[in-house]
């Protein structure tokens, strides 16, 4: 058996998101790769020298294309390779045309709900591609039931054509034993402050965290809060709230942080706080309470169901909750204690291992039952 992917989702420098779904999806399917098992990834691009290396069973195909990658390189690589029994996009986009039948994953409709937060050419492919991709394939992956719940709501997709498989998380060593100088770095102390990771933008809700960190200083002013991540769309808005919030020496804003620093925050975080309005997935929470990080999260889309009973929910529209829920972790031992215990347990159902063989049975199984 043949199974063609695209990989370029992790042919890429700083993986996030999907590009890290989709290095651990490969750096699995290397593992599994055998005469019987074999894969052909095909990319864009030479490899980095961070992906899998090559083996007799998992190989490389560099396609050059300079424009149209998706909609004609892309399609007659895949004609004149040969024998490929299925084919599987991690990341909604997939070839117009294939020779063989096509899996695609989708990680989250946020450009349905929030437009305003995407570039008008990521705008347009999103919403054309994505819709083709499920449309044209035989399998559709949704990381989470929220997900799924999203396709079947806004385009009307078969709920049988839909597997949820969920992400998997990479558990990091949570005692560097003094490898990473992160805290003295950003000026901030063990179990005083408050952490946030994702992207800087609206759906993100990092608004209403700001006005919610506002209101624990009145009653914690040593406190400090740290937002790790990039700025994505419109977040010019989320910085002059903090100014008008005089949070000028409270809140601090970083970029991309290297994996072995975050393990490092998460681990000496007093909470960790995901306000999201919207995520497919949030691999965030998953990766603080494998930190031992309590976590206090938003009540909607996928996270009350990734959470499960490990973290504190909130309305996601109230900075009053959000702080009465902060509190409750930062002054209360046995609510820190039992998060942290909960979400040692929650963890446990989470693994890339697990994702990947999950994938790969339901890969297997479109490509012996192709028509």
């Amino acid at each position: 058996m043949v199974i063609a992917v695209d990989g370029n989702e992790a042919n890429v420098e700083k993986k996030v998101g999907v590009s890290v779904y989709t290095y651990e999806l490969l750096r699995h399917f290397r593992s599994a790769s055998s005469k019987e098992l074999q894969f052909i990834i095909f990319l864009r691009q030479k490899p980095r020298f961070d992906l899998p290396k090559q083996s007799t069973f998992f190989k490389y195909h560099v396609v050059k294309g300079p424009f149209l990658w998706r909609n004609l390189f892309l399609p007659l690589a895949l004609r004149k390779h040969g024998k490929l029994d299925v084919f599987f996009s991690p990341a909604h986009y997939t070839p117009p045309t294939c020779p063989a039948p096509v899996v695609v994953t989708i990680h989250d409709l946020a450009y349905i709900r929030y437009p305003e937060e995407f570039l008008k050419r990521d705008l347009y492919k999103l919403s054309r591609w994505t819709k083709e991709g499920v449309l044209q394939a035989k399998k559709v992956i949704a990381v989470s039931q929220s997900t799924k719940n999203d396709l079947v709501y806004y385009f009307g997709t078969d709920e049988k054509k839909i597997s949820v498989v969920h992400n998997g998380f990479s558990s990091k060593e949570s005692r560097l034993h003094g490898e990473s100088n992160v805290l003295e770095d950003l000026g901030v102390k063990k179990d005083q402050y408050i952490l946030f990771a994702g992207t800087i933008q609206p759906r993100k809700n990092i608004q209403t965290l700001l006005h919610a960190f506002r209101l624990v200083l009145e009653e914690r002013p040593q406190m400090k809060l740290v937002i790790v991540g990039k700025k994505g769309w419109l977040y010019d808005k989320i910085f002059q709230i903090a100014d008008e919030l005089n949070l000028k020496n409270k809140a601090i804003f970083t970029d991309y942080i290297p994996n072995a620093d975050m393990a490092v925050l998460y681990n000496n975080t007093a909470v960790f706080v995901l306000p999201s309005l919207y995520e497919g997935f949030g691999l965030p929470v998953l990766e603080a309470m494998s930190h031992h990080a309590p976590v206090v999260a938003s009540e909607r889309s996928s996270l009350p169901e990734i959470c499960g009973n490990a973290c504190l929910f909130f309305n996601p529209h109230s900075a009053v909750e959000l702080k009465e829920q902060i509190m409750q972790v930062i002054t209360s031992p046995k609510v820190r204690e039992r998060l942290i215990r909960e979400g040692q347990i929650q963890v446990k159902k989470f693994s890339w291992e697990k994702c990947a063989k999950e994938t790969l049975t339901l890969l297997t199984a479109v490509a012996k039952h192709k028509s």
